[in-house]
């Protein structure tokens, strides 16, 4: 398995653990990704209530959240730690500011278009920046978008298929469509930032996300051209990863058919397990009183079904009765706790089988 360069930074895997939110991907699962050669992934969605402090606002307390993370996952391992910033966040611009002024290695962003992500570096900053893309028409408008704006390019680009957990960057008819599908689209996006690259003297990594949870699936998917793979999912049902035991658990139980499209308050289609809560959201037996994060600024309260930050909290919690567990659409087959270690083994294990047929 090929090693993954993101300019001077080198994974000796090009395996990226996925940022994913409320508080499932801390410094816990994403120091022990570092250590196991991959590049571990803290998810700044919901620091602030995570580190809630009643003499402070939600955004100080995710600052200080954030902060907390990096050194504790910089406590544990010496190996490669990113943040992932959603940019449909409020609080987009004092997660990235955090991130770099703490030295993150990498930021990786989503969730919406980081146009502005560069204007963010500071003067001698080396955190690199990946922005995360579905299709090869938005990877080449932020290249150019950047380049004529700050002459910056991508440090690397994350393109993310209709298979993922969490929110999809998808309309809901493409996520069953082929011609949507990581396959089809990785190619496209491969070719578009090689033609950009080739222009300004460049190489730009792109890394695949989406539904890639084996070995085999890593081969299979670089064999199209990707530098590297994000995976999410299979971290999940980890020791080290950071949710509750009933959070993974979820994993563990669910059949595919349990595997769901859901409506997300933020506008947004997104894959989860089903739950007793969805079931309740489905009969409309849910509403939120009012709004007390502020949290994404494509929520609209009044129309809301319930309060995406606290279900994801609660799921974080391990409260499934008040929440739900995002999840790629690969989770049903997970069928036990295991390390990092034992994961990672097996995905390269994985890997040279299949390469060696």
């Amino acid at each position: 398995m090929k090693s993954l360069k993101i300019g001077d930074l080198i994974a000796k895997l090009p395996i990226v653990q996925g940022g994913m939110g409320v508080g499932i991907s801390l410094s816990g699962l994403a120091s022990a990704v570092a250590n196991e050669g991959g590049i571990g992934v803290i998810s700044a969605a919901g620091l602030g209530l995570i580190y809630n402090n009643p003499k402070k606002s939600l955004a100080e307390a995710a600052i200080d959240g954030l902060k907390e993370e990096l050194r504790k996952a910089r406590q544990k391992s010496n190996g490669i730690i990113g943040v992932n910033v959603m940019v449909a966040m409020t609080n987009f611009a004092d997660m990235v500011s955090t991130a770099i002024k703490e030295g993150a290695d990498i930021i990786f962003s989503g969730a919406g278009l980081p146009l502005n992500l560069p204007s963010f570096l500071t003067e001698g900053a080396k955190t690199k920046l990946a922005p995360i893309v579905s299709s090869a028409r938005a990877a080449k408008l932020l290249c150019e978008k950047w380049w004529n704006e700050y002459h910056y390019a991508p440090d690397a680009i994350v393109v993310e298929g209709p298979k993922a957990g969490g929110h999809l960057g998808y309309k809901a008819d493409q996520i069953e469509d082929e011609n949507y599908s990581l396959e089809t689209t990785l190619p496209q996006v491969v070719e578009a930032v090689r033609e950009f690259g080739q222009k300004h003297d460049l190489t730009i990594p792109v890394i695949a996300a989406g539904g890639i949870y084996t070995g085999e699936d890593i081969y299979k998917i670089m064999e199209l051209g990707a530098s590297g793979v994000q995976m999410g999912t299979r971290f999940v049902t980890t020791e080290e990863c950071d949710a509750d035991a009933n959070f993974k658990q979820a994993y563990i139980d669910a059949t595919e058919e349990d595997i769901q499209i859901i409506q997300s308050p933020v506008g947004m289609p997104g894959r989860a397990v089903r739950s007793s809560f969805l079931d309740k959201v489905k009969e409309g037996l849910t509403r939120p009183k009012q709004c007390g994060f502020n949290c994404i600024r494509t929520c609209d309260v009044v129309h809301s079904p319930y309060c995406i930050m606290l279900a994801l909290y609660n799921a974080f919690k391990g409260k499934l009765q008040n929440g739900y567990a995002f999840a790629g659409a690969n989770a049903w087959r997970a069928q036990k706790i295991e390390s990092v270690k034992s994961v990672m083994e097996s995905l390269v294990s994985e890997y040279r089988k299949f390469c060696n047929k």
